[in-house]
């Protein structure tokens, strides 16, 4: 019974791994969605958002997935999204 409750566990944490991983690219649709539509920012709010978006698509690249969601999410909250 135990090794089978682990084998469970183990299975569903490996499984859900990929969906954080995959919620990065998500936020980046969004904020180039944002962006598209000309959001009334200031040009130094503007350029601050895309470092923040380049940055995170930096992160996700290398792996950082939580660092990367935490740079959009900067990026996200200046748009409003």
């Amino acid at each position: 019974m135990k090794t089978t409750t682990f084998a469970l566990i183990t299975i569903l944490a490996l499984a859900s791994a990929p969906a954080f991983a995959f919620h990065c690219p998500q936020d980046m649709k969004k904020i180039d969605a944002a962006l598209a539509a000309y959001p009334k920012l200031s040009a130094e709010e503007l350029s601050k958002v895309k470092m923040l978006r380049a940055e995170g698509e930096r992160l996700h690249k290398a792996g950082n997935h939580q660092e990367s969601v935490d740079t959009l999410a900067k990026a996200m909250k200046m748009l409003g999204v």
